[in-house]
């Protein structure tokens, strides 16, 4: 079986463990342990009995509640089968322009869809700085013809970018695509959202999804914001009802779902701080502070080897950077679960680094 360029592959990890995938502890996707939530649970319920019709088309109910969400018009809302399916159109439109810039290390996903449409690709790095990673593209260079796509909390690293600090780009670029994906882990009061200047620039494109924070991964649920000249004609590209009655219906009743959201935004920062603390205290690791439910760590040992490793012994499972080009065989990435299971994790990595 392939080594998986995205995390949360269970049957692969039960295969190397020789275990069942349900024995698997997977800190490989950044999934919310907290979810899904109960409301979510019972609107999936309730929709059953529609699952013999064709859901609406255009997704009324949807997006309004998702206007609702953000104070913005439904037609500036595109749901999608997971944000996934949203990036393969986007790869289109950004395949159109002279190249596109991409923030490295980048989600493997971004190089996928941009191959599928042969776009020009221009690489800019983070550079790693006092501990902090920071954006860096020359102000100089001609960028009026070209993209910018980054994710913001980025991943793999969880630095978050000042709303300000991407603003000036909107003035340079032809079309900025924003992967806001981690973004709802970010409190409000913290968070550096694009989504209230969207109006005000029709080459920007957010990208947002519901099934990290809801633990909805199986529903495949996202949505673009962008102008709704631009969502019309990425809706005449795709296939009819991307998104499913029950992944309808659990979005809006999430959406909805206050005291899910407030529970989360409680236990996150505790549940970081104490995850990072451990990993900081186990020699020859180092990790990265983070804005969002998953924290990159550095590694004097092999991670890979790490890796089978705490599957073989713990059945933990952790997500290698091999597919980070820019990282390799030196870097892992956990997500933050819930205490036991933080705590679980940091004594099998003590375990296998000291040879114990």
């Amino acid at each position: 079986m392939r080594q998986p360029a995205h995390g949360g592959n269970l049957a692969w990890a039960a295969a190397l463990a020789g275990c069942p995938p349900d024995a698997i502890l997977d800190f490989s996707a950044s999934i919310s342990p907290l979810g899904p939530p109960n409301s979510a649970i019972a609107a999936i319920l309730s929709q059953l009995g529609n699952l013999k019709h064709y859901p609406d088309p255009n997704y009324s109910e949807l997006r309004l509640a998702l206007s609702h969400f953000h104070q913005l018009p439904p037609e500036w809302i595109l749901p999608g089968n997971g944000s996934a399916e949203l990036l393969t159109l986007i790869g289109r439109e950004l395949a159109q322009l002279a190249a596109t810039t991409l923030i490295t290390p980048a989600f493997g996903d971004y190089y996928r869809t941009l191959a599928a449409y042969n776009a020009n690709v221009l690489e800019c790095p983070l550079s790693l700085v006092t501990g902090h990673w920071s954006l860096f593209i020359d102000k100089g260079q001609r960028t009026n013809d070209k993209g910018l796509l980054l994710n913001n909390p980025h991943n793999p690293t969880g630095k978050i970018f000042s709303r300000d600090s991407i603003l000036p780009y909107l003035e340079q670029f032809a079309l900025v695509v924003v992967d806001e994906a981690f973004m709802d882990f970010v409190p409000p009061n913290e968070e550096q959202s694009l989504i209230p200047v969207v109006q005000e620039y029709p080459n920007l494109v957010i990208l947002r999804s519901l099934t990290k924070f809801y633990s909805l991964p199986g529903l495949r649920l996202g949505y673009a914001i962008a102008h709704p000249d631009c969502l019309a004609k990425w809706q005449r590209w795709r296939d009819p009802w991307p998104v499913n009655t029950l992944a309808a219906a659990a979005a809006i009743a999430a959406l909805q779902d206050t005291e899910f959201q407030q529970q989360t935004w409680a236990w996150l920062p505790p549940a970081r701080n104490q995850l990072f603390q451990g990993l900081a205290e186990i020699p020859g690791l180092q990790p990265q502070i983070s804005a969002a439910n998953f924290l990159l760590v550095e590694s004097e040992e092999s991670t890979s080897q790490l890796q089978h490793q705490l599957l073989k012994y713990h059945q933990i499972l952790i997500r290698d950077c091999l597919s980070f080009k820019e990282l390799g065989d030196r870097f892992f990435r956990v997500a933050v679960r819930e205490e036991s299971d933080n705590q679980r994790l940091l004594t099998a990595l003590n375990s296998v680094l000291s040879g114990k």
